[in-house]
């Protein structure tokens, strides 16, 4: 029997998940240790530090040059590379946010952050992934850790509600994505996403019905991980329901790695194919997003669920890039070009680019954005109004900046950058995002994308108006303080506003990240 030729190599991009196992396994092997009364304060400073030490790891393999690992079942490129250090990210921010949260619900052990940990290998992996198979097992790592996170706090009937939905309707989206990628195998006789570009355009002029149907439902997969429209329904639910850090995680993190391996499958399957079928697909998609996300954002008074809708919106804006991607000049074959190749290109090919890296830079920046929103909201929320459901409700926001101001301070700058308001990496994001969609051609749809925005500013200044114009409610509890929470606050508005107005370091790293595999 002949064994693979692995190398050391290829198990290097493989060392930010390496790192947050070892870290989960350690988590779960001290529970053994401990009592029901032991102290459990240092679980979340092992989970965070964990993934600040894979973030790093994951930040200098920016420089290793593209190629394929494990037989070309993974993608070693700074394109996954950056997407391990947004996941990572998420991860730190979020084991910060949950620190004091389950320890008001007496809820701290180690399997929590553990799961987080798992969660965020399988979103690295994902990343990594160059094959359907491999990205199917890599999907389903992360959603049966994030499906247990959900329903953690099995008190009362909205975390097993949330747990339920998301599993059954993460199920049936697993199953069309699986159902996709065998009709792609079927058309093609193989699952490398590498291979795949000579089978697709033989399989075109024989079986085109085959290969439409198979990227059609692939499609319709990824749609319901980033959560699209049509595919959106189980967001609001499931995030109002799951516990607070754990909707950070989701809408943060998992959002990310299903837009990578999005990104990631369909440029190869678009070299292969007409590229205007990956383009009316996510063009059609990102307008229903960005509009229906932002309208129906706007009569909500559930904090979460306005994030939760808030979110939808942000995956529409997403999708505009996704689009770009694709924009082509008739009868010119798809090639997605890499920082090397930019000479001479044109111009079409350089705003491909450019979407690519807007995609990533729009991507760290709702990651600090949305976390740390969603940490305001679990210093605010109580327990004992969380099964009556008032204990997202925006009058908990009035009068913080006389109570907490510098809570308010911080939400006041998260809900500006979600907005897109200078001067906040927000603004920043979507001034790139947009420039590359117009660059692309995309004009019409730019234009929807920054109308849609304009009404998202309404909710998003709603929040502010609360804090700052409304007088403390009569009877408002005791707002308790938690210093890690506050620590994630602290560090997610430097990041917002800080690379809003200096965004030059950042946008280095992009440039260096926008180099994506292909062959």
């Amino acid at each position: 029997m002949n064994l693979p030729n692995l190398t050391s190599a290829d198990f290097l991009p493989l060392l930010p998940a390496i790192i947050l196992v070892v870290g989960a396994c350690i988590l779960l092997l001290s529970e053994v240790f401990l009592s029901a009364h032991s102290s459990r304060g240092y679980q979340a400073v092992l989970s965070t530090a964990t993934s600040v030490i894979a973030g790093v790891v994951s930040l200098t393999l920016l420089t290793e040059p593209a190629r394929a690992v494990f037989l070309g079942f993974g993608a070693m490129d700074p394109f996954s590379s950056f997407l391990t250090f947004i996941v990572c990210v998420s991860l730190a921010l979020a084991s910060l946010t949950a620190a004091g949260f389950l320890r008001k619900r007496g809820a701290e052990r180690g399997e929590f952050y553990a799961l987080m940990l798992f969660a965020g290998a399988g979103m690295s992996l994902l990343g990594l992934s160059n094959e359907l198979i491999t990205i199917f097992v890599n999907v389903e790592v992360l959603s049966i850790a994030t499906y247990a996170l959900t329903s953690y706090l099995r008190r009362g009937t909205r975390p097993s509600e949330a747990g339920f939905k998301y599993f059954i309707l993460g199920a049936f989206s697993s199953a069309v994505l699986l159902y996709g990628s065998a009709l792609l195998y079927g058309a093609t006789g193989t699952t490398h996403l590498s291979d795949m570009a000579g089978p697709l355009r033989v399989a075109m002029t024989n079986n085109a019905a085959l290969v439409y149907a198979g990227a059609v439902l692939v499609a319709a997969g990824f749609s319901f991980k980033v959560a699209a429209v049509p595919f959106h329904m189980w967001t609001p639910d499931v995030y109002e329901g799951a516990p607070t850090p754990v909707t950070a995680l989701m809408s943060a993190g998992v959002k990310a790695a299903a837009f990578v391996a999005l990104v990631r499958v369909f440029t190869s399957v678009g070299s292969g194919i007409d590229a205007q079928l990956p383009f009316a697909i996510f063009s059609t998609l990102a307008l229903l997003t960005m509009v229906a996300g932002n309208l129906l954002a706007i009569p909500q008074r559930n904090v979460k669920r306005m994030l939760a809708y808030s979110s939808i919106a942000h995956a529409g804006y997403l999708l505009l890039g996704v689009a770009a991607l694709f924009v082509s000049a008739p009868g010119q074959e798809f090639k997605l070009l890499g920082p090397t190749a930019l000479v001479g290109a044109s111009p079409v090919d350089l705003a491909r680019v450019e979407a690519l890296r807007g995609i990533l830079y729009y991507l760290l920046a709702y990651t600090f954005t949305a976390v740390g929103a969603f940490g305001v909201v679990s210093l605010l929320e109580r327990r004992e109004d969380e099964e009556k459901g008032t204990a997202w409700d925006l009058e908990r926001f009035s009068g913080l900046a006389q109570r907490r101001p510098g809570w308010a301070f911080a939400m006041a700058a998260f809900m500006l950058s979600l907005a897109g308001i200078p001067p906040t990496i927000g603004f920043i994001g979507k001034l790139i995002l947009f420039r590359a969609a117009v660059d692309a051609g995309l004009v019409g749809l730019t234009i929807i994308a920054v109308l849609s925005s304009a009404a998202g500013a309404y909710y998003y200044l709603r929040v502010v108006v609360y804090m700052y114009m409304r007088p403390v409610p009569e009877g408002a509890h005791t707002l308790e303080r938690s210093w890690m929470t506050e620590l994630a606050l602290v560090v997610s508005t430097v990041a917002v506003v800080l690379l809003g107005i200096l965004p030059g370091p950042l946008t280095e790293w992009i440039a260096l990240a926008g180099t994506l595999f292909t062959r």
